[in-house]
């Protein structure tokens, strides 16, 4: 007889058998401990009572050990009584035949297919067999749930013949067609959780495009905000609540409530990203929650119903193939539940130690999709796209993993591709067209009719050329559509497109640039070939001189500083633009970022220009982005023209027509080849006859030119025209041609020539050469060289090209526009 102590641990007693390791009276197995009788009082000696586990009674010890309570009724279904004997099978505190069922070669693995492992995991070894008993003998909707958890937490993967979580699920989802459906929803059973859309080809499509959203958004005004709700479950199946996704219930990046919530305002693409510690992770999820997501409306009878979001989950593997992955909408498999963090299926052989391996929601996407050819603001049902990254523990202090949360909008870009290619093709064909007509005005100008590869090269640079402007036209085109129709609109008709489908245009871009800079180096080539020449009117004063011989006659030479200072200014005009590059940069970049214009370039409904510092700001578009600047840009470079050619020029002054009015007072006219056979001329001839004089003679013919006393200063009499453009004969060009080469001749190494006093007369004779041949030329003193004056046609104006050809007169025609000067090298 032993003694020993009462559970009350305030007397002592006898004990009919041994004692536990703290001093109490046990009992064998099947009876309950008594120490006192039906009014309390305490035995002499305690007693051991049997449960009777035998009919009518079917009682058992509690887990106390202190009372006898009745067993569960399938030890009384399957061995009327409270043992569960062979065949039958005990797990979770139910007792079932498992004789050649599936519940007898239950697996407890859950598989990370990103780490290669398949893991025996702990809290499966424990709950599997018995939630799938109790949800296909019993139909326990909690164990239904706990089942459908597991599931879930193996990536809702199925196998052939694998009786793992999903298998058993897919079992028991077959087996229990008679229970009938929730919802008149096919794939939601009664009782059982709905998880899948099922695995049919093409279901997929069918679930996303099939039937649009029943509530219409807009961007100014009802319906600004989705309401996405969310039904939660604990891992044990236990129902939790209703949930609002506001307040980053779905986002483990941190922030405030402000920004977490603009990721639900409708048109608004949301993009966040962090990087969490692990160790963080476990210690704020020690178990996974799951979420049933669903999006909130408005009934027609005034009551909130729920359409279910359908989630696209890449990690799942259907016959060990990651089918969700790719664009083939035909082989997603789309599913329902998910969660963030599971750190409890990863347990091995104890729930209480770390985990082998975390599985961590590290990408959701909500994807929403805009109805085609709707101007209400009509979408598709929402669809999830998630993505877990597994993780295997070793030091979890340590180690971080990216995670992200995103809303996208789309819509179906077909028929805007289409529309821009059409764009592209007609402005493709006609810039062929302009090309050739290009190339005809150049062969003209060159004063030649053969077609050979160098007519071929100059077409091909000059259609880069107009290419260039058809995709920049293209291209501006594209952003201030997108710029005012996105951001214009009060009911939705279209998105943004994604930047997946933004390639396209920054193809367009690039070949413009390309094409553009091509063109810049062909200018700057031909610019090099260019040649100037400064003919100079001036003609040798005769004046007796005085010598100590006697009284012997000459002539002053005419000063060369005339033509210097002619050509110096003509090289400093070289930079007068009507725009400000400096200017036009700052100023572009004053509008863009104090006033805010780059804020219209977000992917947000928003027109505002200033945000305040608690918003969301979205991420930027690029075609946005190309839009508000070459906007900005033109704009700016317009009012610069403008402001240049209406106010400036009229009222400042004129840099261009100043320097005519140089040439003039310099008696120093311009002679300009670009092509072989065309150019551009300033007539400079003093209506003095000499600029070579003093002050006071200078000021009294300003006097003379101010009071009409003289003739007016064009090249053809009674006319003040100074500047043309001219197509001159082959003849013309022949007799040029000779005397520079001479005097290039002259300029060559010097050691093939002789001394250095040859050179310098060699080209000074050349120069006077080329000065009075010019000189003659434009004095008309040449019959078989002539030229005569005209005006342009209005369409050879438009066209930018002659059609008539210099045969045996040279043509000069009237006027020029002054900036077409410019950018010439001198040679």
């Amino acid at each position: 007889m032993f003694q020993g102590v009462t559970i009350d641990g305030w007397n002592c007693i006898k004990c009919p058998s041994g004692l536990t390791s703290y001093g109490n009276c046990q009992c064998s197995s099947g009876k309950i401990l008594v120490e006192r009788d039906v009014n309390g009082t305490l035995l002499h000696e305690a007693e051991c009572v049997d449960c009777n586990g035998s009919d009518p009674s079917f009682t058992w010890p509690d887990t106390s050990g202190l009372r006898c309570e009745r067993c569960h009724q399938t030890f009384i279904n399957k061995t009327n009584s409270c043992n569960c004997y062979q065949p039958n099978i005990l797990s979770g505190g139910i007792c079932f035949n498992g004789a050649g069922h599936i519940l007898s070669r239950v697996l407890s693995t859950i598989r990370f297919g990103q780490l290669g492992i398949l893991l025996r995991s702990e809290w499966l070894s424990m709950h599997l067999q018995a939630s799938a008993a109790a949800c296909l003998l019993y139909s326990n909707q909690t164990a239904c749930q706990a089942l459908g958890n597991m599931c879930v937490m193996n990536m809702h993967s199925t196998s052939p013949q694998i009786a793992d979580a999903c298998g058993l699920f897919r079992y028991i989802y077959t087996n229990t067609a008679a229970l009938g459906v929730v919802h008149s929803i096919t794939f939601w059973r009664t009782n059982v959780p709905w998880l899948y859309y099922d695995d049919q080809p093409g279901l997929a499509a069918r679930v996303l495009t099939a039937f649009p959203f029943p509530e219409n958004f807009s961007f100014k005004a009802r319906n600004t905000n989705i309401k996405f709700l969310a039904a939660l479950y604990d891992v044990r199946g236990k129902f939790l609540g209703w949930r609002s996704l506001n307040g980053g219930l779905l986002q483990l990046c941190p922030d405030i409530a402000k920004r977490l919530d603009a990721a639900f305002i409708f048109g608004t693409t949301y993009e966040q990203k962090c990087e969490m510690s692990i160790s963080k992770l476990l210690r704020d999820n020690p178990e996974p929650v799951f979420f049933d997501v669903y999006v909130a409306y408005g009934g027609s009878d005034g009551q909130q119903n729920i359409w279910p979001v359908p989630v696209l989950n890449l990690n799942l593997q259907h016959n060990d193939q990651f089918t969700n992955i790719g664009n083939n909408i035909n082989n997603w498999i789309l599913t329902r539940r998910i969660f963030l963090v599971d750190s409890l299926s990863g347990r091995e052989s104890t729930l209480t130690g770390l985990p082998r391996v975390v599985r961590i929601a590290s990408k959701i996407t909500i994807s929403i999709s805009l109805v085609p050819e709707t101007h209400r603001g009509t979408i598709y049902p929402p669809l999830m796209i998630i993505e877990y990254t597994d993780v295997q523990i070793q030091n979890p202090d340590n180690q971080i993993v990216p995670v992200s949360f995103s809303v996208q909008y789309e819509i179906n870009q077909s028929d805007f591709l289409i529309q821009t290619d059409v764009a592209l093709g007609v402005l493709g064909g006609l810039a062929v067209l302009w090309s050739l007509l290009k190339t005809a005005a150049w062969k003209r100008r060159i004063g030649s009719q053969m077609i050979d590869l160098q007519t071929v090269i100059q077409f091909l640079i000059l259609y880069a050329g107009v290419l260039a402007n058809v995709f920049f036209a293209v291209t501006v085109g594209i952003g201030f559509y997108w710029l005012l129709l996105f951001k214009g609109q009060k009911h939705v008709s279209l998105f943004l497109p994604l930047p997946a489908d933004e390639k396209d245009f920054i193809t367009y871009v690039s070949c413009a640039f390309t094409l553009k800079a091509l063109q810049f180096l062909h200018i700057l080539f031909s610019q090099l070939s260019i040649h100037i020449f400064f003919i100079d009117w001036e003609r040798p004063k005769s004046k007796p001189l005085k010598s100590e011989g006697g009284g012997k006659g000459g002539v002053f030479p005419v000063s060369i500083w005339r033509t210097f200072f002619i050509a110096n200014e003509w090289n400093e005009i070289q930079t007068v633009r009507r725009i400000n590059p400096l200017f036009q940069v700052v100023l572009v970049l004053f509008f863009l970022k104090i006033f805010g214009f780059e804020n219209l370039a977000l992917r947000d409904p928003s027109s505002s220009l200033s945000r305040d510092m608690q918003d969301y700001i979205a991420p930027s578009s690029r075609i946005l982005r190309y839009g508000v600047a070459a906007a900005l840009w033109l704009a700016l470079g317009c009012l610069q023209i403008l402001f240049f050619s209406g106010i400036y020029e009229r009222f400042v002054e004129d840099k261009i027509r100043q320097f005519v009015d140089l040439c003039s007072m310099s008696n120093v006219s311009v002679f300009i080849l670009s092509h072989r056979c065309y150019g551009y001329y300033i007539h400079g001839r003093s209506v003095h006859g000499h600029a070579d004089t003093n002050m006071e003679e200078m000021n009294l013919n300003l006097k003379r030119e101010a009071e009409n006393m003289c003739s007016q200063r064009g090249l053809q009499p009674n006319t003040d025209i100074q500047t043309f453009q001219m197509s001159i004969s082959s003849r013309t060009r022949a007799q040029f041609d000779r005397i520079h080469d001479n005097f290039l001749k002259n300029r060559g190494p010097s050691r093939f020539l002789h001394s250095s006093t040859s050179i310098s007369e060699q080209s000074t004779k050349a120069y006077h050469t080329m000065n009075k041949f010019l000189s003659s030329f434009i004095d008309h003193a040449f019959k078989d060289m002539d030229y005569f004056v005209k005006d342009k046609l209005l369409l050879e104006r438009i066209l930018s090209m002659e059609f008539m050809e210099p045969m045996d007169r040279s043509i000069f025609y009237n006027g020029t526009e002054f900036y077409s000067l410019q950018g010439c090298n001198k040679d």
